[in-house]
């Protein structure tokens, strides 16, 4: 891996750390925070390898622009991230985060 993108994950990583439980981000909008908004894959990939404990990155708070959970087959068990996210009182319908627009976080405004 090169420096440069094992610097952008790692910034990736830190930014995901800030979500508040509860609400949840894009991989978009985690790209345009880190000045770099045509990175919106790499922070998708970025997420499939936070799995690892030593991280500790809230993965299951990062969604699709739509709210949907697209990230959900990169955990162990395809049906953890919609848990995670009913424990933090987050409701789930169809593979959606319901009330997506008032549960997201804007990382450019909410820092």
């Amino acid at each position: 891996m090169k420096p440069e993108t094992y610097n952008f994950i790692m910034e990736v990583f830190e930014l995901a750390r800030l979500i508040p439980e509860g609400r949840v981000t894009t991989y978009g909008a985690i790209a345009r925070a880190l000045g770099s908004a045509q990175s919106a894959r790499l922070v998708g990939t970025a997420m499939n390898h936070s799995h690892d404990p030593i991280y500790k990155v809230p993965a299951h708070r990062v969604v699709n622009g739509s709210g949907l959970l697209t990230g959900k087959f990169h955990f162990v068990d395809p049906e953890q991230m919609q848990r995670l996210l009913e424990a933090e009182g987050i409701t789930i319908n169809d593979n959606q985060v319901h009330n997506f627009k008032q549960l997201f976080w804007d990382p450019l405004t909410e820092l």
